[in-house]
């Protein structure tokens, strides 16, 4: 079925999303100010996967409100899919789902009634509803007329994903959709976006698994403390880190470092393992293997590890040097990535 808003050729541009110096104040009780967004300037490429990710606080929730139509932005300007949110807000709205993290459903519809309610708020006409083409494709066509309160987490989850497509929007943003949610069902979440956004759709989410927005991000933007602090494409982002990680087990047991190591930097761990952080565009594995063979010593076992993104956000927002239970470390969902800070959610 052919969509008006996403097939007409003047309504198709370049950036999917474009926001330039955008900015939000809240005022405090106190009479003083918060400043969530600080002159936050994106541009979106239409048809692509794109990350926004920060820590906890870093004001992407904001953005993602002040697209929706939540939230009125203090200055600045933004565009979903050509049109300005304030002056053709209509269209503006038309042009983009939102999957929100919290889960907003009225316990008392089924989901065929959670589709045809939202569908009628979009003025979708009932000949052109997908009601149950969407069901089907989340998983959710045999659970159509159960309670939504009957419905698992996961499912929960899918029927927020289903609500967010009823209008054919051409842009779909989720915020943390794979929260709380089993490998599986995130493996299959992910499937289906991969099928949307091979239609055409563009996609824009906020995730706290930097793998995941590794593997599926065609560019990725870091928003720390409402300041936008990087936006490339994902490869050459973690490009920009130039680190790698030699790991080396030897035969030999060693006390203490020789001098040659420690001129290489090398870090001692245990007894026989020797640990080399470097940067790939100045010194070789071999440089480095040479060093450790020169001084008679016998390589039993090695193994590389490259910059991951994960490493590039710990180094930009200044997580890495922070303590473990002030970056969230133990945070058993957030992992390594440490993205949870103990700053109010904005």
């Amino acid at each position: 079925m052919s969509d008006p808003l996403r097939d007409a050729p003047q309504i198709a541009p370049e950036f999917a999303i474009e926001t330039e110096a955008l900015a939000k104040t809240y005022r405090t009780e106190t009479g003083g100010s918060v400043r969530a967004l600080n002159g936050v300037s994106l541009q979106v490429p239409r048809g692509s996967i794109f990350g926004l990710l920060g820590p906890n606080g870093a004001g992407k929730s904001t953005l993602i409100n002040i697209l929706a139509g939540l939230v009125v932005r203090t200055s600045g300007t933004a565009r979903i899919w050509g049109a300005d949110i304030d002056k053709q807000m209509r269209r503006a709205r038309s042009a983009i789902g939102i999957v929100p993290q919290e889960v907003n459903l009225d316990a008392f519809f089924s989901p065929r009634e959670v589709l045809e309610v939202q569908a009628g708020l979009y003025a979708v006409p009932k000949a052109e509803r997908r009601t149950m083409e969407i069901l089907d494709a989340l998983g959710l066509a045999d659970k159509a007329d159960a309670y939504a309160r009957s419905l698992s987490g996961g499912m929960k989850r899918r029927l927020l994903i289903a609500k967010a497509l009823v209008h054919s929007p051409p842009v779909v943003v989720l915020d943390e959709p794979t929260a709380g949610v089993d490998v599986e069902l995130r493996r299959q979440l992910w499937a289906y976006m991969r099928t949307l956004n091979d239609e055409g759709v563009t996609i824009v989410l906020t995730t706290h698994y930097l793998e995941e927005a590794e593997e599926m991000c065609d560019r990725i933007a870091i928003i720390d403390r409402g300041e936008q602090i990087a936006c490339e494409d994902t490869p050459t982002l973690i490009a920009r880190l130039d680190q790698r990680t030699l790991t080396i087990t030897l035969e030999e047991t060693l006390t203490r470092l020789p001098a040659p190591l420690i001129a290489v930097e090398a870090e001692l761990v245990g007894e026989r393992t020797l640990c080399f952080r470097f940067s790939p565009s100045r010194t070789t594995v071999g440089e480095l293997l040479s060093v450790v063979q020169g001084l008679g010593l016998t390589v039993a076992d090695l193994a590389t590890r490259d910059a991951d993104l994960e490493d590039i956000f710990l180094r930009l927002t200044g997580i890495e040097d922070a303590p473990p239970h002030a970056a969230g470390l133990n945070d058993p969902q957030a992992g390594a990535a440490a993205l949870a800070r103990t700053e109010p959610k904005i």
